[in-house]
């Protein structure tokens, strides 16, 4: 769960299933395209594709395959300085000063960080999915968050978890 070489940050979680699903998924796709760009010649009826329009079919699978490789972004990193989160297409770091909390909610796919004035960031890297490994990476996220919220002036903020 805790990454080793990640300095200044206690906790770093990625999520396990989805990382996998997404690679597996991308190799599949790709996959299918490579086969159907070899399958590819002249039918019978006249169409034939010529190597630019194989060439393009390789693309085209390379680029659908890109895209499920960001299933394998999410990330949730605590430290001193805040909770760094990075979702599929960005990563923002927010200072404990701005943290409420972080939840799962009953049926929610994946945890949350809430915000003040009812703002909320996802968190893809906290899946419900993930199980156990999911709630051991919560219960270390408090008690750094209990260690570093004592560093700062309100009170009030995390306090309605």
């Amino acid at each position: 769960m805790a990454a080793i070489n990640e300095p200044g940050w206690d906790l770093v979680h990625r999520p396990l299933k989805m990382p996998w699903m997404g690679i597996a998924v991308a190799i599949l796709v790709f996959s299918i395209f490579v086969v159907l760009t070899v399958l590819l010649g002249t039918s019978d009826t006249g169409i034939s594709f010529r190597p630019e329009d194989k060439v393009a079919m390789i693309v085209i699978g390379a680029a659908l395959s890109s895209v499920f490789l960001l299933l394998t972004r999410p990330r949730l990193r605590v430290g001193s300085d805040g909770v760094g989160v990075r979702n599929f297409f960005s990563e923002r770091v927010i200072p404990w000063g701005e943290v409420r909390s972080v939840r799962l909610r009953p049926g929610g796919g994946w945890a949350r960080l809430e915000l003040p004035d009812d703002e909320y960031i996802p968190l893809v890297a906290v899946q419900a999915t993930d199980g156990e490994r999911a709630i051991r990476a919560l219960e270390e996220y408090y008690r750094l968050e209990a260690r570093f919220r004592a560093a700062h002036d309100d009170p009030a903020v995390g306090a309605d978890r």
